[in-house]
């Protein structure tokens, strides 16, 4: 049976300690840090699995951190907050969070949430697999053919898979429309710009927390679409 490693990145000495009674009940190693720079230290010198990582922290915040760790690894974060405002969940998940918890929790609900974002990561492919492709909080498995937004699968018709697998397998290059189509489609003769415009605001309305001010698919006007790294 695998050992999980979950880091707990809280400076409330009396939470940390009651998640990791919970989590070790589970049969999970827990690692604990009192702020973001130990928590960076801690994703450095470790195997971490997973990370529940505290908003508000002194030295440096939940937030901070997890756009740091978020540079080059794609450990699932679950992001703890006193407070509740829709505002606080959309920064903590646009930074790189997958999930977000508010506190006072239900400690079982917690425990339910990690085991299956550590279930999502490691038994299902994230972890060292060269079958997904990653951009911050959107992932697409080349094997299973799927697609997740903040940890959640989404379904996107063949189409939709077939452009969003083109753009991020080439993240920051643009293409026009015509190369988009010729390329999906399989065709030579370019049928017309608005074809792949309909499937681009298709795609956008399944992936975009805000599909009028997106964070992965761009429009580069006058040119063509890409993938933002």
């Amino acid at each position: 049976m695998r050992q999980y490693n979950v880091l707990v990145a809280d400076d409330d000495i009396n939470i940390a300690e009651a998640i990791e009674i919970y989590l070790r009940n589970e049969g999970i190693n827990v690692i604990k840090a009192k702020d973001g720079i130990e928590a960076l230290m801690a994703v450095e010198e470790r195997e971490i699995h997973l990370i529940i990582m505290d908003i508000m922290m002194p030295r440096m915040d939940g937030i901070k951190a997890t756009f740091k760790i978020r540079e080059n690894k794609n450990i699932p974060i679950i992001m703890l907050s006193a407070k509740s405002e829709d505002t606080d969940k959309i920064i903590g998940l646009n930074m790189g969070a997958d999930d977000y918890v508010t506190k006072p929790f239900n400690p079982l609900e917690l425990v339910a949430r990690v085991k299956s974002q550590l279930r999502r990561y490691v038994d299902f492919g994230s972890y060292n697999n060269n079958d997904e492709i990653v951009v911050r909080n959107l992932t697409l498995n080349k094997a299973t053919k799927a697609v997740y937004i903040n940890g959640e699968e989404i379904n996107l018709t063949s189409i939709e898979y077939r452009i969003l697998e083109l753009l991020m397998n080439n993240k920051g290059r643009v293409f026009s429309s015509s190369e988009i189509y010729k390329k999906v489609w399989n065709e030579e003769f370019f049928k017309g710009e608005n074809t792949v415009a309909v499937h681009i605001r298709r795609i956008r309305e399944k992936i975009e927390i805000n599909p009028k001010e997106p964070e992965y698919l761009k429009v580069v006007w006058g040119i063509g679409y890409k993938i933002e790294k």
